[in-house]
């Protein structure tokens, strides 16, 4: 049962990266962190390769470690699919957020809810096997009958708790992207 705990934990702090990377209108390093950059012949996150900072409440301002990079980092947040169009000044990328229109807001709901069902069918799947492994337990004569479903109950409890957390951190996320 402690697993359990550990394992859910680790799909909510998974999902609140993803919601990290979802553009709400204002700038966020969480934004481009991750975006995968070709670094001296291999693929690093963007984190790993520059310094990354919010220069105003519309502006990212990345900074690689060097120089030589810009063009490759430049490339990767074109092609990334964030559809924001970096700036080399030579020395850095600056990265203009545009206010998001009504029909993207609901994109990135739309994309919101998706990732949202991610993190639930992860959840029950840990679900489904400690459920799995407490019947094996009870077929093999570790505990009794009334031992196995309390401990099924327990089960569905932490992961109801957990699907609470996600969709509240879920509701928060499209409270802040509908904002304008």
């Amino acid at each position: 049962m402690e697993n359990i705990n550990t394992e859910l934990d680790k799909i909510i702090d998974f999902f609140n990266g993803e919601l990290g990377a979802i553009r709400t209108g204002r700038a966020t390093p969480a934004l481009v962190e991750n975006i995968q950059v070709e670094y001296y012949g291999a693929k690093s996150p963007l984190k790993q390769v520059a310094s990354i900072s919010v220069s105003g409440p519309r502006e990212i301002l990345i900074q690689p470690w060097n120089r030589d990079n810009l063009v490759d980092i430049e490339k990767a947040i074109s092609e990334s699919g964030i559809n924001i169009s970096p700036v080399n000044t030579g020395e850095a990328i600056k990265i203009n957020i545009p206010s998001l229109t009504e029909e993207n807001r609901k994109n990135f709901v739309k994309i919101l809810k998706e990732k949202m069902e991610e993190a639930r069918i992860k959840m029950r799947r840990i679900r489904d096997d400690e459920r799995k492994k407490i019947q094996d337990a009870e077929r093999a004569g570790e505990m009794s009958e009334d031992e196995k479903f309390r401990k099924m109950e327990g089960v569905d409890k932490i992961v109801n708790d957990y699907n609470k957390k996600i969709e509240k951190m879920e509701e928060d996320k499209e409270k802040e992207i509908m904002a304008v």
